[in-house]
């Protein structure tokens, strides 16, 4: 018995223990959180996705939206390879090429399908001049923790 809850135990406390925390004092954001507390096994850093599909080829060139859902498609890979899924995502951070409050919207509809809207990571946005290919109008980052 003892070590039956052993082993319970170390299964517990091997994954990921995450608190998202909304402080008093701070606005209350629909779309991400302002504090997320992780305590895990590991800690799953990807590096920013655009929107190449698996053959280099940029999809949807000039349209952030399709843009946005590539590179979400991507981080989605990328955090499988690692054994995560979405709702290990602690944190994220997105850059957008000459970002306007108009994009919010695009951006907003793409990322709820893929982010549990009652547990948001920690998030970023970034308005930036530039990323590494002139096509590229968005790169996302994640951090996970399992």
């Amino acid at each position: 018995m003892r070590t039956l809850l052993f082993c319970l135990f170390s299964a517990l406390s091997l994954s990921a223990q995450t608190r998202h925390i909304q402080p008093d004092g701070l606005s209350k954001p629909t779309t991400y959180t302002h504090v997320v507390a992780a305590s895990g096994k590991e800690t799953v850093y990807v590096s920013g996705q655009v929107s190449a599909d698996a053959k280099g080829q940029i999809v949807g060139k000039g349209d952030l939206k399709a843009q946005t859902a590539q590179a979400m498609e991507n981080l989605k890979i990328a955090l499988a390879a690692a054994g995560c899924t979405f709702d290990h995502v602690v944190k994220m951070t997105t850059f957008v090429v000459n970002f306007k409050a108009a994009d919010l919207a695009a951006l907003r509809e793409i990322r709820s399908r893929y982010l549990n809207p009652a547990k948001p990571p920690a998030s970023t946005l970034l308005g930036v001049q530039a990323l590494a290919n002139p096509d590229y109008l968005i790169e996302i980052e994640a951090i996970a923790v399992k």
